[in-house]
């Protein structure tokens, strides 16, 4: 967590404010020492003296009534008190950055670093044109996109916001339904023409079937339009974790692909795909709604609202690629 306060040392103590109460200097102190494993390195990242730190420490220790490091010449050892307040201490630490945060953030414009995350492809073609819309807007507002296939962790890598594509959305984050991302089978003319096109899953095993090493495991999961369910092997020995390198794998006439419809409509539509089994339904276990993500200290930031309206702008009452 960010050092949101300094600790002030000298002969005097500086006097708590609203927005610093007197405990929070050591419990950063503290909170830093077990982070850095060493008051030295602690006093580093804190910007302040060794001596200062040792300070705060003892002050801590002298208002708990108990030794919270055991300290030798080589480390320093969280003791059993120790292990107990660390974990407190980091919650409230939480808190205090989260409360002063959302504050600093209220306000009728929208203003600040805003950073967003989404997955590669999608963010690519659906994020990034929104933003430099947004900082037109808002001349106080910095736009930061995050494009990665990996799940991101809002607390702890700074997003203001999450695009997810997933089941389940986080039960500790605030979550806005925004589209569904259906999947379509489909493979060049070119491909087709040259070995058939299946007519159903039992045909999928002599095509090359190309695989999205993200999702499927090396294996499609279906279901036919009798409700019957169906696994695939994969059969193609190329294999990738990129949307786009699969998308162009396909477009090279090298085998039949699932592929996310935001992005294969408008080829479908240019001949430049064919759609394949069409009544068959693609399951993968990031299913297909696509929510947006915050935490709860940013329900009412004026950036992550006119973020999250941009979104529900584009994306309702029907997605760009289903008009």
């Amino acid at each position: 967590m960010a050092n949101a306060l300094s600790i002030h040392g000298g002969g005097h103590k500086a006097a708590a404010t609203p927005l610093q109460p007197a405990w929070l200097p050591a419990w950063q102190a503290f909170a830093k020492v077990v982070e850095a494993g060493s008051m030295a390195a602690a006093a580093r990242a804190l910007g302040c003296t060794r001596a200062q730190v040792s300070k705060q420490l003892s002050g801590l220790e002298a208002a708990l009534g108990a030794r919270l490091l055991e300290r030798s010449t080589r480390r320093l050892a969280l003791t059993p008190a120790g292990q107990v307040f660390h974990q407190h201490a980091l919650t409230a630490l939480e808190s205090v950055a989260a409360a002063q945060l959302a504050v600093r953030n209220l306000g009728d414009e929208a203003h600040g670093v805003l950073r967003v995350s989404a997955a590669i492809t999608f963010g690519r073609l659906h994020v990034a044109p929104l933003l430099p819309r947004l900082t037109q807007q808002h001349p106080g507002l910095v736009c930061e996109l995050i494009l990665t296939d990996q799940l991101v962790d809002l607390a702890d890598d700074q997003i203001d916001l999450a695009l997810r594509l997933t089941r389940t959305p986080p039960q500790d984050a605030v979550v806005r339904r925004l589209a569904t991302l259906d999947r379509v089978i489909c493979a060049a003319p070119a491909y087709l023409d040259a070995h058939g096109t299946p007519q159903g899953a039992a045909d999928l095993p002599a095509h090359q079937t190309l695989s999205f090493l993200l999702t499927d495991g090396n294996h499609w999961h279906l279901t036919g339009p009798d409700g019957q369910d169906h696994v695939i092997p994969v059969t193609s020995r190329v294999r990738t974790n990129s949307t786009d390198c699969l998308l162009d794998i396909t477009l090279a006439g090298q085998g039949i692909a699932i592929l996310p419809l935001y992005l294969a409509a408008p080829l479908i539509a240019a001949g430049q795909l064919r759609a394949v089994l069409p009544g068959y339904d693609v399951h993968t276990r990031f299913g297909r709604q696509l929510y947006a993500c915050y935490t709860p200290s940013r329900v009412r930031v004026p950036k992550v609202r006119v973020l999250l309206d941009a979104l529900i702008e584009r994306f309702e009452p029907v997605p760009p690629w289903a008009g």
